[in-house]
């Protein structure tokens, strides 16, 4: 390797190599999914392009390349690590119907080893494709290519469904063998068995192309797609803590920053006189948490911390942040400051933050109070458990009494189990973990409930119910006023769900009005139409953006008859009366100044 790059110059880097190839650069997508009901964050690049994926021309061609701002929460508990983060930024390339897997290997291959770009060595770059199984055949197409860039057979790795797979997104759509790339870093094998993949670090994963030559059917049959797609995937944060010769994300200079407001904070430095590593740890939650936080809430759809989807998720986020900031005896009020820090150090890439900073320090300003209240209360109650404990002599606080002080209070059992500690009494983790378990198995029967289905299926009523939140939005802003913006949609096949601006409840006059507009422009049978300019050129034309694009990007506009013109990336009916009727079940708040509808179609009488 022999260049050490800055995350700015990484990301120029790769957008520049990639247009020189013909792709375009596009904007990254909000960090809410929109009418994706399969996930509550954008976890990869490819959310966004779900319809151009399905077949929907994308207006900027064939080829593009972008960045994307991506939320994973999946593995929390690991923040703290080297590595691992909730919220991170993936480079992507593109290839929608044109190029395959020779071209996609062949650019992947020079952008790593060339003195170029990135500059590793040949020799150390290692590389895994899909093995195979009984329902799709083993990528043997991706490993000759691999042989024909000098890779030797010793250094191409076939591996299984779990390593070398991905998706559909939700149950049904396109996926694909993947074929990864790995560089040795030069340590020691852990073991006999030691390959890419495994978890001891030797072996580092540095970039991901996607092959999406299948689609899976609803009966579990993988068919070929009729165009073959490519997404390429390359984190930003653990790419320049590799090329800089870091040993952890948080040593770089994206987190730098953010890294001394938590030190200025506490009085304390990370790495210092840390022998356990907590604190250590401390400041990479708090930072990553913070960061992620951040993010949610400058995003334009407007997350706001709540008990539910997306809100809880963020809400979580901060309140462990806040948990670690007291280990480190922060005081009340640090949210904003490092807050602070994230906007002065992103805001130039991701405009949005700027532009959403006052909402951003007031929500996690209220949220961390909010928080120090629940905490105190918490507190009192551990003390009310103490004095029984005590009364019966007991020396072990029951699992789910640490449960209930986790689950109602937000204690941590690491917590919970250091207030034991200091009263000489133990805590039954074992008991703590069952209770766990069993909740986190009810969530996930609710969220299986709540989030199948969704628009990544493209189904036929998913489409019309998608349209239809286009007249949804034009009828609130006629019978509301223009203030009313889209905050957000989630779409199943059963039902739509749009959130939108607006400070006050409905009035059930107001909403037969919104539904009567919303049927009287499907009755008129307007027709569907769509239209490819920049996006100046959509605002000009009173189009509705719920997005930023880049200056000059080219957009999608379709227009319903002369009732409604949005900016999208679609799919539509050709014709609104194949709708039907709509009819509004209910209505309601969603966070502070959005209110939440909930909306069917019904055939026509």
């Amino acid at each position: 390797m022999n260049r050490s790059l800055t995350a700015h110059e990484l990301r120029e880097i790769f957008f520049c190599f990639f247009k020189q190839r013909g792709h375009t650069l596009i904007s990254g997508g909000s960090l809410i999914p929109q009418n994706d009901p399969t996930v509550l964050f954008t976890t990869a690049g490819m959310h966004p392009l779900v319809p151009y994926l399905m077949g929907e021309p994308h207006p900027a061609g064939q080829r593009l390349c972008d960045v994307q701002k991506c939320i994973r929460t999946g593995d929390i508990d690991a923040v703290g690590n080297a590595s691992h983060l909730t919220f991170f930024e993936m480079l992507g390339s593109w290839s929608l119907g044109d190029y395959f897997k020779e071209d996609a290997i062949a650019w992947s291959y020079e952008f790593l080893t060339s003195p170029d770009t990135l500059g590793f060595p040949p020799d150390a770059l290692y590389v895994t494709v899909f093995q195979g199984n009984d329902r799709v055949p083993a990528d043997r197409e991706s490993a000759e290519v691999w042989k024909k860039m000098g890779i030797p057979e010793a250094r191409i790795l076939f591996l299984p469904v779990e390593d070398n797979w991905w998706g559909p997104a939700g149950r049904t759509g396109p996926c694909g063998p993947d074929t990864e790339m790995f560089i040795d870093i030069g340590q020691p094998p852990c073991g006999p068995a030691c390959r890419p993949g495994c978890s001891c670090g030797k072996y580092f994963e540095i970039w991901n192309d996607v092959f999406m030559q299948y689609e899976k059917t609803a009966e579990g049959a993988y068919v070929p797609l009729k165009k073959n797609n490519v997404d390429t995937g390359m984190g930003v944060e653990r790419t320049i803590a590799m090329l800089q010769g870091k040993k952890s994300v948080y040593e770089t200079e994206l987190f730098a920053p953010i890294i001394a407001a938590i030190a200025a904070q506490s009085g304390q430095a990370m790495g210092k006189s840390d022998v356990d590593g907590q604190v250590t740890r401390a400041f990479r939650v708090i930072a990553d948490h913070l960061r992620s936080s951040v993010f949610i809430l400058g995003d334009e759809q407007g997350v706001s911390p709540s008990n539910l989807g997306q809100g809880y998720v963020l809400r979580r986020l901060i309140r462990r942040a806040v948990r670690h900031a007291k280990n480190l005896e922060m005081s009340v009020g640090f949210v904003k400051l490092i807050a602070e820090s994230v906007i002065a150090q992103y805001g130039p890439i991701y405009p949005e933050l700027t532009h959403n900073r006052d909402r951003i320090l007031r929500e996690l300003a209220a949220e961390e109070e909010k928080f120090e209240k629940t905490l105190n209360q918490g507190l009192q109650e551990f003390g009310k458990v103490l004095e029984q404990m005590k009364a019966h002599n007991q020396k072990a606080l029951a699992g789910r009494i640490a449960f209930r002080l986790y689950d109602t209070y937000g204690f941590p059992v690491e917590f919970t189990a250091e207030l034991c500690a200091e009263q000489g009494i133990t805590i039954d983790k074992d008991g703590f973990d069952k209770a766990f378990a069993k909740h986190q198995e009810i969530s996930r029967q609710g969220a299986d409930k709540v989030f199948k289905g969704g628009l990544a299926d493209n189904s036929e009523a998913t489409t019309r119910l998608h349209t239809a939140t286009h007249l949804l939005h034009r009828s609130l802003q006629l019978v509301l006023g223009d203030h009313v913006k889209q905050k957000g949609s989630n779409i199943t096949a059963e039902r739509l769900r749009f959130d939108f601006s607006h400070s006050a409840k409905l009035t059930p006059e107001e909403i037969r009005k919104v539904e009567t507009l919303v049927n009287d422009a499907i009755q008129k049978g307007l027709p569907v139409s769509v239209e490819v300019m920049t996006l100046e050129q959509a605002q000009a034309a009173n189009a509705t953006a719920l997005f930023a694009a880049k200056y000059g990007e080219q957009v999608k506009v379709y227009s319903i008859g002369d009732f409604s013109r949005e900016v999208c990336g679609g799919p539509h009916v050709d014709n609104i009366r194949e709708l039907g009727r709509f009819r509004i079940q209910k209505e309601e708040a969603s966070s502070a100044g959005v209110r939440r509808i909930r909306a069917v179609l019904e055939a026509s009488c």
